[in-house]
């Protein structure tokens, strides 16, 4: 009898430790650091996911994912792609940090602000990062200078090109192979090998489905004549081609995390590795987004609801669904509670850490506000309700497509949130300065590489930008001397630095020289070889563009020049022009010598 009591209450007392999901060391027992994976796709909206309910994508991949691991049902990110990564690298609202645009010096995230790069290289992690930065493009707003000992992809806010690209791997300027995706994902994979046997910390920052609308065959087949089942709330606004493009990237970016899951796994990683994925904002077009309202570049729920999935098995309950909601911001410190890094930040953070809902039964949890801002428009979301940046109050719950405005009917509650709205942008939107003095930095000491696009520069007279769109554009129509491209730069320690320039040119307009000046330096070249290569971008869109198409551009060695310390105004002018223009340039190289 009592032999039985016993064994009824092991078994209890086993079952009720399976149900945990905490585990417990034994005394004196030192769990390894977990790795972390963070995968994070572009302009991908909330209901880009079959097992988000949307029948028009098969998913399966990130689907497991979700059902191997845990799923927050209300995650915000902010509308566009560099405030969200800002957000997500500090823990900080990305106003904090100076980053008030997508391009032209505006996307750069602040120095004095310390990245979950830095902080996880700090404790010991090795780091890399595999795709679209789009935080700053010179040391020290580089990648490999905000805590990533490896860099490949690219620093711009978007790419002309996806399929072979010209990328920069370490500042150095290197060819793309293959379709982007699958090329950052090889390298992700070699990183995970590497480092299989010491603690990692590996950001996939892919790229789509943000356009070019470009995708490999094997994936566009499957949609190019599809009928979608499911259409958006304003199907009369909705691009199918451009839908059916996006859909097909997807689809690419699930084969892509299976990849990732399956190296895990392989490697027997998988209970020593947290893998999260999430998008930067709302779809890049009018598509299937059960019923919300606005995409990306808006306030609404529609244009700031992203997927977050995290997976850390052994550790967080498979299946779970977390509905409280939460923020790009709460990703730093919910990392670092959860490998236990003693981080201690310079700055006060707006996230907080998720770990109780992540691993607690019945957490402790208060209610809280997560506010959205793009573009002058602050939006402020609590658990039931959304204030619009208009001032209209929504019922999140019982009105998840924002249709009836409540404000009348809730005054207190429009009043609380009006209030609080007001609070944080006295608080926190004030921190933005209101003209950004940042210069362009050449020559960091500790970096051999500092690329100088067309992006960054401003051209007078009649030369002209390819695209309205400046992350991937080159100048062309440089006809006079009396022309020039200018960057304000800031040389950060003097030296000697080989120049490239990259640039097409026909025959027929050989002979230009140009100079480049800092300051009393100057070095002149010649454009003595002639390169005309055609745009290119057109034959791999799957719907037309509005950025720049773009071309095979030629690296010229124009020499060395030296450059002092100090504030300036780097200038490259035409001094000949023999034929009817100088040359379409795309960028400086500089290399510390």
């Amino acid at each position: 009898m009592y032999k039985l009591q016993f064994f009824a209450i092991l078994i209890i007392a086993l079952f009720s430790c399976s149900q945990k999901k905490t585990k417990t060391p034994s005394l004196g027992q030192k769990l390894p650091k977990p790795n972390i994976i963070l995968i994070m796709s572009d302009d991908q909206g909330w209901g880009d996911l079959s097992g988000n309910g949307n029948t028009n994508l098969a998913t399966p991949n990130i689907d497991k994912l979700a059902e191997t691991g845990v799923t927050f049902d209300r995650f915000y990110v902010c509308p566009v792609c560099s405030p969200t990564r800002a957000e997500l690298l500090t823990g900080r609202y990305h106003v904090r940090g100076g980053v008030y645009s997508t391009s032209r010096g505006g996307e750069r995230l602040d120095l004095d602000e310390t990245t979950i790069a830095e902080v996880f290289k700090n404790a010991g992690y090795n780091t890399a990062a595999y795709g679209k930065w789009h935080n700053g493009m010179q040391p020290p707003y580089h990648p490999n200078a905000r805590g990533f000992d490896d860099y490949y992809g690219f620093c711009s806010g978007h790419w002309g090109n996806y399929f072979d690209p010209m990328l920069e791997h370490n500042g150095e300027i290197v060819k793309g192979n293959g379709f982007i995706i699958d090329d950052l994902t090889d390298h992700g994979l070699s990183f995970i090998d590497e480092n299989k046997d010491k603690p990692f910390f590996l950001y996939l920052p892919y790229c789509t489905p943000h356009s070019p609308m470009q995708v490999p065959d094997k994936w566009y087949k499957k949609f190019e004549n599809l009928e979608l089942g499911l259409r958006n709330r304003d199907s009369e606004k909705e691009n199918i081609k451009h839908t059916l493009a996006a859909l097909a990237m997807c689809e690419n970016i699930d084969w892509n995390v299976g990849r990732i899951s399956e190296k895990v796994e392989e490697l027997g990683l998988s209970e020593n590795t947290i893998i999260i994925y999430l998008s930067d904002n709302g779809p890049n077009g009018v598509r299937w987004n059960d019923g919300m309202k606005g995409k990306k570049g808006s306030t609404d729920e529609g244009g700031v609801r992203s997927p977050l999935i995290m997976k850390w098995e052994g550790e967080f309950q498979p299946g779970t669904t977390i509905t409280q909601i939460a923020s790009a911001i709460d990703l730093l410190p919910t990392l670092t509670d959860l490998t236990q890094i003693d981080y201690q930040p310079k700055k006060n953070l707006d996230g907080i850490s998720l770990k109780p809902l992540l691993m607690e039964d019945n957490p402790d949890w208060k209610d809280r506000l997560v506010v959205n801002y793009w573009g002058r428009k602050t939006s402020i979301r609590s658990q039931q309700y959304r204030l619009g940046f208009e001032g209209k109050l929504f019922d999140m719950i019982n009105d998840p497509g924002q249709n009836v405005d409540i404000s009348e009917q809730k005054p207190e509650i429009s009043k609380q949130l009006l209030e609080a709205r007001e609070k944080w942008q006295k608080e926190v939107l004030v921190e933005l300065p209101k003209n950004d003095e940042r210069t362009f930095p050449i020559g960091h000491p500790d970096y051999n590489f500092t690329q100088i696009p067309a992006r960054d520069g401003t051209a007078s007279g009649d030369i002209k930008r390819s695209s309205r769109h400046p992350n991937c554009s080159f100048f062309y129509n440089w006809i006079s001397t009396n022309d020039s491209i200018t960057w304000e730069a800031e040389v950060l320690e003097s030296g000697t630095f080989e120049v490239e320039l990259y640039y097409t040119c026909p025959a027929e307009d050989l002979g230009s020289t140009f100079e480049l000046s800092f300051g009393e330096n100057k070095l002149t070249g010649k454009i003595s070889e002639a390169h005309n290569p055609p745009l290119k971008g057109m034959e791999n869109d799957r719907d037309v563009r509005t950025e720049s198409f773009v071309k095979d551009f030629k690296r010229l060695t124009v020499g060395t020049i030296q450059l002092e310390k100090g504030k300036g105004s780097l200038t490259l002018k035409a001094i000949e022009i023999p034929g009817s223009q100088v040359m379409d340039f795309r960028l400086l190289m500089l290399k510390r010598i």
